[in-house]
C-alpha cells in the first residue's frame, strides 16, 4: 500500500510540474490539494488568484481541495496555530506526507521540515536542487500553460503581469530574474496541461498596484514598502 500524501497546492508552474511528477513517480497516493486562502479576500495568497478558480483547477485535476484560510496579516504565531491545527487534522486521516514544490531555498525547506516533524508528518520535494532552467522548459515542453498573476516590483515592472510565459517570456527576464521566480520575483496561476481534464477558462481583468510595509532595518528607522502589480483572472 502506497503511503498517503497532501500536496500543497499554489495554484502556480512549480506547484504543477510537482504534481505531474509526483503522479507520475506513483509512490504516494496524493489523496487531497491543500491551499493557503487570504480570509478576507478569498484569494490565494501572494498569487492573489480568487477561489472560484482554484476551485476549478481542483476539479479539473481531480483531487480533492482543502482550503486553509489565514487571516489578512496575521502573526507567526496565528500562521504557526492554523497550520499546525489543519495539519493535525490531516494527520488524522491517515496522511504521512506532505508534498512541495519548492526548488531551492534552503531556509524555507528547513522550516517546512522542522515544522511537519513536529506533528510526525514527512516533506516531500519532487524538484529539488533541479536547474530551474532546465525546469521551466520541461514545463512548456510537457504542454503547460500559465499565466503571470503577480510581480514583485523589485524585480520586474507592471508589463511582465498578465503574461502567459512562453520562450519570449523566458528571453525578456533580467538577469537577475530566476526563470522560475523561486525568489519570489514573480507568481502564475496554470490553467491548462496534462494535470487537467478540460482547460481552466477566465479573463483577464485589471492589473493594480498593491504595497505591504517592510521591516525597519538596522541602518535605518524609515519603513519602506514592497511594492507588487496584481493581474486579476476572472473565472469564466
Amino acid at each position: 500500500m502506497k503511503p498517503k500524501a497532501v500536496f500543497n497546492w499554489s495554484s502556480g508552474k512549480d506547484s504543477a510540474l510537482a504534481l505531474y511528477k509526483i503522479l507520475q513517480e506513483d509512490r504516494y497516493e496524493v489523496t487531497s490539494l491543500l491551499t493557503s486562502i487570504n480570509e478576507e479576500y478569498q484569494r490565494i495568497s501572494m498569487h492573489g488568484v480568487h477561489i472560484d478558480l482554484l476551485q476549478k483547477q481542483a476539479n479539473s485535476i481531480g483531487i480533492p481541495l482543502i482550503k486553509m484560510e489565514i487571516p489578512k496579516e496575521p502573526s507567526m504565531e496565528q500562521y504557526r496555530e492554523i497550520m499546525s491545527n489543519t495539519m493535525m487534522e490531516i494527520k488524522s486521516r491517515g496522511i504521512s506526507h506532505s508534498v512541495f514544490g519548492d526548488i531551492f531555498l534552503e531556509d524555507l525547506r528547513q522550516y517546512r521540515e522542522e515544522q511537519l516533524k513536529s506533528i510526525g508528518i514527512e516533506a516531500v520535494f519532487p524538484l529539488w536542487k533541479q536547474n530551474t532552467v532546465d525546469l521551466i522548459h520541461e514545463f512548456l515542453d510537457l504542454g503547460f500553460k500559465t499565466i503571470v498573476t503577480c510581480v514583485n516590483e523589485t524585480y520586474l515592472d507592471k508589463s511582465f503581469a498578465g503574461r502567459i510565459i512562453d520562450r519570449d517570456f523566458i528571453r525578456d527576464l533580467p538577469p537577475n530574474v530566476d526563470p522560475c521566480g523561486e525568489n519570489g520575483e514573480f507568481h502564475t496561476f496554470t490553467f491548462d496541461g496534462p494535470l487537467f481534464s478540460v482547460p481552466i477558462p477566465f479573463e483577464i481583468g485589471k492589473t493594480v498596484k498593491k504595497t505591504y510595509p517592510k521591516p525597519k532595518s538596522e541602518t535605518s528607522d524609515k519603513e519602506e514598502d514592497y511594492v507588487f502589480w496584481f493581474c486579476d483572472l476572472i473565472s469564466k
